[in-house]
């Protein structure tokens, strides 16, 4: 039997989180509703969701900090929910971790499309693959990104990352020295079902650049007026 996927629903309004409810029951995952930020993070840590859908305005604790908390010891992935469409807002969101961003009021079929286009980038580590499946990997002096059990290692640590920022980083490294547009990276990485703007790939490359410091080979490099490339030396 498939086991399915558990969503994590953190919303004060009830009425709210029993609809989101209802509509991913529907389409076959199970669900977790609670109504604060506190109750948030202990069945973050009791029901293991595979994904979060997190509120911003909450009493006690903030939607804010809850996703600041849970990105601290976890690459779960976290998507957000809010009323406050400003720009400031949604970076915000991005910066603490989050790895996508829904206004309300919201479409179901929008708010289920990104869900499962979310579980889709975001695979947990696996055993290791046989022999003759490929591993999606590429090595640099003190730099190994590994796509296929979504790892990072710089100068020997292991680096804990969103699937996001690792498929970013594993993109461009890919390439190394070819110049992407802001435009080029957030349809290769995000895709057609994403509806956000340019500041997102600056958001991520920002958290890249505080988590993966610039070799004496090799670093994240902005290229002004265009976007941003893997650069060798």
């Amino acid at each position: 039997m498939v086991t399915k996927q558990k969503i994590l629903i953190v919303d004060d309004d009830e009425n709210i989180a029993e609809l989101i409810s209802l509509y991913l029951t529907k389409e076959c995952f199970d669900t977790k509703m609670v109504y604060n930020g506190e109750d948030a993070l202990n069945a973050f840590d009791t029901y293991q969701p595979n994904l979060v859908l997190l509120d911003l305005m909450l009493p006690g604790i903030d939607g804010y900090q809850v996703c600041r908390e849970i990105r601290a010891k976890s690459a779960t992935p976290i998507i957000m929910l809010s009323a406050k469409g400003e720009v400031f807002d949604k970076v915000l969101g991005l910066e603490l971790g989050a790895d996508d961003y829904i206004l309300k009021p919201f479409d179901s079929k929008e708010m289920v499309a990104r869900v499962r286009a979310v579980l889709r980038r975001y695979q947990p580590v696996r055993p290791e693959p046989a022999a003759a499946e490929k591993i999606k990997c590429v090595e640099y002096d003190g730099l190994i990104i590994n796509l296929t059990n979504y790892s990072v290692v710089c100068d020997g640590q292991q680096v804990d990352m969103p699937p996001k920022e690792l498929e970013l980083l594993y993109f461009l490294a890919s390439s190394p020295n070819q110049v992407f547009t802001r435009e080029q990276l957030l349809d290769q990485i995000w895709g057609y079902e994403y509806i956000g703007d340019t500041r997102t790939v600056d958001v991520h490359i920002k958290r890249l650049r505080a988590k993966i410091k610039n070799h004496d080979s090799w670093g994240l490099s902005t290229v002004w007026g265009i976007g941003y490339k893997f650069e060798t030396k």
